[in-house]
């Protein structure tokens, strides 16, 4: 029989299970250890994930447009207030959709923070994980990256750190120059970032005559996605309402083509023409608002028309979060 081999015990670097990085399942545990991610600290991870949070931006200020930041718009920021203020030395705390270099935060050289939305995270609860990237960047040393990792289980939340008062009035931009205040100083790899994401970029308006709509331009069409914090079963049934009266568009060539769900609301869908920009559905889209207004004021039942009507735009219907 082949002897077994004697097992030598590794020195592994000291670090704790709250700074475990995450990581690829397949990639070297960060611990040191030698086994893969899911062997070794990945295991623990997937089972702390937390319960899944539906609405991880209810009760926060803007949350239509926080649901909007995440899933529909390239390039947007939007400044934070906090509840306790900003701490000594940081300027500035601002929400961004992406970051160089997909990092999940980066305090500035200047001190200020910013906060990175559209990356993936490692619970259930969107807030959770954001509110601890937050509290860790605020932390940071000027010019560093804040990286992701598994947050507390009882951490705190976005909800118990932004002021539920504070203004959120996200600015869409066309590319993403704000990441770099000096674009002669930026290092070849943040360039390049750079490059690649202005490249990807798909044009976007938000409309400013209705809350949380926004125009994007494709190469066969233009969509208006429009973000509404009315209860989902309500909604469809208003919507189905105004499309079975043939009232449900934006204007000439403009269609309802259906709905998404993307953190516990609801998400309208039209297609528009190519030719057709953000400013012309400005008028449209305010019209639209005050027919939709009246259909979720009903409490009648459907009519049959108006149960077909429904049933096309469910069956249309996909969940992004």
């Amino acid at each position: 029989m082949a002897k077994k081999r004697p097992q030598t015990k590794a020195k592994r670097p000291q670090i704790t299970d709250g700074e475990i990085p995450v990581v690829g399942a397949r990639e070297p545990c960060p611990c040191g250890s030698g086994r893969r991610y899911k062997a070794c600290h990945g295991r623990a991870a997937a089972h702390a994930v937390t319960e899944l949070v539906h609405r991880p931006f209810e009760g926060l200020p803007g949350e239509c447009d926080w649901v909007a930041l995440r899933e529909l718009v390239p390039a947007a920021t939007a400044g934070l207030t906090l509840k306790d203020g900003l701490p000594e030395g940081v300027p500035a705390v601002t929400l961004a959709t992406v970051l160089p270099m997909a990092w999940p935060a980066l305090r500035r050289d200047d001190g200020s923070v910013l906060l990175g939305l559209q990356n993936d995270t490692s619970s259930g609860d969107l807030s959770r994980d954001l509110a601890d990237i937050l509290q860790r960047a605020l932390e940071a040393e000027p010019g560093t990256p804040v990286q992701g990792r598994r947050a507390p289980a009882d951490g705190p939340r976005l909800q118990d750190l932004l002021d539920p008062e504070g203004a959120f009035e996200p600015e869409v931009h066309s590319g993403f120059e704000f990441w770099v205040p000096d674009p002669a100083g930026a290092t070849p790899e943040v360039s390049a970032s750079l490059e690649r994401a202005n490249a990807a970029a798909i044009p976007t308006v938000k409309l400013q005559g209705v809350d949380a709509a926004y125009w994007c331009e494709t190469p066969e069409k233009n969509h208006l996605r429009w973000v509404m914090p009315h209860p989902e079963e309500q909604l469809l049934d208003a919507l189905a309402r105004l499309h079975a009266a043939g009232r449900s568009s934006l204007g000439e060539g403009t269609r309802l083509v259906g709905s998404f769900r993307a953190h516990g609301l609801t998400v309208p869908v039209w297609d528009l023409p190519s030719g057709v920009k953000a400013e012309d559905v400005e008028k449209p889209a305010a019209e639209f608002a005050e027919r939709l207004a009246a259909a979720l004021a009903s409490d009648a039942p459907l009519t049959p028309d108006e149960r077909r009507a429904r049933g096309g735009l469910t069956n249309r219907q996909v969940t992004l979060s």
